[in-house]
Order: C-alpha cells, then structure tokens, then sequence
C-alpha cells in the first residue's frame, strides 16, 4: 500500500515516496520520511515491513560510511546497488530476511546520474524510471509517456506531480503526501512535497506560493 517514484534525466535523478504510515485500517502518521541519505550523492527511497525499512537503511548506509572512512572515497550508485542487493540476497537466505522494497538514486561524477530498481527478493536492474506499490500501476505509463533525457528540472518536477495526481485520482488508498528529492552534480536537494492540498488547489486555480526547483 506504499509508494515510490523514481525517474532518471541526463543531468539529475528526481525520487519521491509517499509519507504515510499505516497499520491495518488505520493511518498512523502522514509526515513519514522514507528517504534515507546514504551519502552526498546517494538516496535510498524504501518501502516494506516498518522495522524492517529502517534497520536496513540504517544498516546500508552505516557500511557505506565504514567503507568511505577505511578507503578515502565513497561508492559509486553502481557499487553502492550491488552492495546493497547482495546483503539483501544473503538474508533472505537466513532465518530473518528484510522484507523490503527500495530505489537507490545517485549521481556519478564519471557516468552520471543512476537509478536502480530493487526489490525484495534481491532482484536489482538499472532502469531510467521505476515504482514501487500500487500507485506504480497508475504511474508509470505517465513517466513512459513524457520521460526526456534532456528534461528541465521544473519539468521533471511536474511530471512526478502528474504521477502523484493520477495515484490521487485512482488509487483506493489515501496517500495524500509525497516527499520529493533531487540529486545532481552538487549533491541532494529537498524539493517541495507534493500534497493532495496543493494539487487541489492548484485545479481550483488558487493562487499559492512560488514553486522553485533548485
């Protein structure tokens, strides 16, 4: 019932996640972060059991770090996904798999910017755009549709707000708010959420504060 988003451009890689937290039929909290900065050019977007997301985030990010401190320099997305899949493959191997789902989206200084598709069972492939959950199934026709390599970062910014809309629209369950990140050459960036609210008030032609994608 979670979601991620992810599209890769020539320049930046755009990822988004909704911030609900759910158990059973009720909605814990709406403000959840399931973005996880793994290093100055890498995010984690992570979706799955609760315990499960944050102690593998947790437990990724703290040995890419080990690795950066023993070695001089950080992991490439490339290494850091295959770093991660590999752990992901050794425990589900183990009397106490995680069960989760994630897309790592970086930036290399050599190859430029990555996004990977990871999933539970430790399946990983390199891919220009990808989702996690339900909302994917309404999602990705739209990123196949008006995916560019060369798309501005306002563009691509309104293009994650069209797959945010259409999950809105079509999907049963309510997950109203979406956290946006944005990573390029000069490493993460917050873009503003996408929330139900804004997107309302944006087709009721509302005016609201200026927007600017770094």
């Amino acid at each position: 019932m979670e979601c991620l988003l992810g599209v890769a451009f020539r320049d930046f890689v755009l990822i988004a996640a909704d911030m609900t937290n759910a158990r059973s039929i009720m909605v814990v909290k709406d403000d959840e972060d399931k973005l996880h900065k793994i290093s100055n050019k890498l995010v984690m977007a992570i979706c799955g059991e609760s315990g499960d997301t944050t102690q593998f985030a947790e437990y990724i990010a703290k040995n890419i770090q080990l690795y950066k401190m023993r070695n001089g320099y950080e992991l490439s997305p490339s290494a850091a996904a295959n770093f991660t899949r590999r752990n992901l493959a050794d425990y589900l191997r183990s009397q106490s798999p995680y069960y989760v789902n994630l897309l790592l989206a970086g930036y290399d200084d050599e190859t430029g910017p990555e996004l990977y598709f990871v999933d539970y069972l430790a399946s990983m492939v390199k891919v220009p755009y990808a989702a996690h959950g339900y909302g994917g199934f309404f999602s990705l026709s739209i990123m196949d549709r008006y995916h560019k390599a060369d798309v501005s970062k306002d563009d691509a910014y309104e293009i994650m707000k069209k797959c945010v809309r259409e999950i809105h629209k079509r999907l049963i369950v309510n997950l109203p708010n979406f956290k946006v990140q944005l990573i390029d050459k000069n490493g993460i960036h917050d873009l503003p959420p996408i929330t139900a609210k804004h997107l309302a008030a944006e087709e009721a032609d509302v005016p609201l504060p200026e927007v600017r994608v770094i």
